[in-house]
């Protein structure tokens, strides 16, 4: 219960954050402060850097991974291959996600400078470091790359750390409690991918925290962002306002989570695992996103979300024996996960880059992509008599997604802001 309300207090500011309205006195001197730099322009906010790059990896390894998968290439990591694949998408491209959301946030936070320049150089280059730690980890040994790759997460969290308390916003620190136990679930999935094998425990866990993150985060800047844009163009029904329903979900769901990490199979989980995913269902359904089809930016939050009951229901049914536990699995990594990053990382990106908040045809095409990689995903478990096509369907049209976004917004990564 104490992770729960860490978790809820740390969902609050970043859907303060997050709100379309939240142009305050704060966030002008933040901007008035940017211009100071005169470094490279991709390092001058942490969004920049950690959401180029890691939209480029979270494309790359995937295209790796199809090869690995079919035993035409071998990696030199100490990892299991199926480890490695799960390890670079939760510690690796997700922590991307996470630390270039974090760095953005924190300054309209604090009113502090941003981390830019060498700093934000150093704690990139952790990432890139662990990376290629994990990559190399058979040569290296598990337990260098075990300590290379944790050094990251744990520098984010003092990073922001600093920053909180010399701004004296302590009801923010609770963030800094989820960046460590992200930090501490990657120490454990090295340990456990050792000295047991495979990491099962810890990959169920890593997928747990960060549905948990979604269900808390989508819950405040998916109906504000379909209020704020309903209310402008089209008056009627508003999404519902977070009340005691939505909580008891998201407690809910952490309690059956925890279950599922433990007992995936267990037939308990399973009817706990289906409440779940219709009261996810009956959240969504009172956000009204049925009447956001014209702006392509709020609707994807909502098909993102929709993956979360998906998720739930088919885990559900893979505990009655069912489904394949795969099914599940991807639903929510490949679905809520996937699609979910690219809608907050190209909302956060037009807004920090100065554009107008629109899809483009190039963003419609990468949202597409990503739906229709997820569903492929979730498919080839399904349908295994045609698993073989799925599955390289879903790896290119994951890569044209996550690649396409790099190149499609790699000018808002890569030149000064706009005036």
């Amino acid at each position: 219960m104490a992770l729960f309300a860490v978790r809820q207090r740390a969902a609050r500011c970043v859907g303060r954050d997050l709100a379309e309205n939240s142009r305050s006195k704060v966030q002008i001197m933040s901007v008035s402060r940017l211009r100071d730099y005169r470094g490279p322009a991709l390092f001058s906010y942490g969004f920049r850097p950690f959401f180029f790059f890691g939209s480029v990896y979270a494309g790359a390894i995937i295209l790796v991974w199809l090869p690995v998968f079919y035993g035409q290439l071998k990696l030199s990591t100490a990892f299991a291959p199926r480890d490695w694949h799960v390890h670079e998408m939760l510690f690796g491209y997700i922590a991307a996600v996470v630390a270039g959301f974090l760095l953005t946030a924190v300054p309209n936070w604090t009113g502090r400078l941003p981390l830019q320049g060498r700093p934000l150089i150093l704690l990139f280059s952790t990432w890139v470091a662990g990376r290629i730690a994990v990559s190399i980890s058979a040569w290296i040994g598990w337990a260098p790359a075990a300590a290379i790759d944790s050094v990251f997460l744990i520098l984010l969290a003092a990073s922001a750390a600093r920053e909180i308390i010399a701004g004296k916003k302590w009801g923010n620190l609770m963030i800094v409690a989820i960046i460590s136990l992200l930090a501490a679930g990657n120490l454990a999935f090295h340990l456990e991918a050792h000295f047991s094998g495979l990491a099962e425990y810890t990959t169920r866990g890593g997928i747990a925290v960060v549905i948990s993150l979604i269900a808390l985060i989508g819950g405040r800047i998916i109906p504000s962002f379909t209020r704020n844009w309903l209310a402008k163009r089209s008056p009627g029904q508003m999404p519902a306002p977070f009340g005691r329903f939505d909580a008891a979900t998201i407690g809910l769901s952490a309690f059956v989570l925890l279950f599922w990490v433990v007992r995936p199979l267990d037939r308990t989980t399973g009817g706990l695992l289906l409440l779940c995913g219709g009261m996810h269902l009956i959240r969504l359904v009172r956000w009204s996103g049925y009447r956001t089809f014209s702006d392509r930016l709020v609707l994807i939050l909502h098909i993102a979300y929709a993956f979360i009951p998906v998720g739930f229901i088919l885990s559900a049914l893979s505990a009655f024996d069912l489904v394949a536990p795969g099914a599940g699995i991807h639903a929510w990594t490949g679905g809520a996960i996937g699609t979910m990053t690219l809608a907050v990382m190209s909302r956060a990106t037009l807004g920090h880059a100065g554009q107008r908040l629109e899809a483009s045809p190039a963003t419609q095409l990468i949202y597409a992509a990503v739906i229709i990689a997820a569903l492929a995903r979730v498919c080839a478990v399904l349908e295994t008599d045609h698993a073989g096509v799925l599955l390289v369907v879903a790896g290119i049209a994951w890569a044209v997604a996550f690649l396409g976004f790099a190149a499609a917004y790699s000018a808002a990564f890569w030149l000064p802001r706009r005036p």
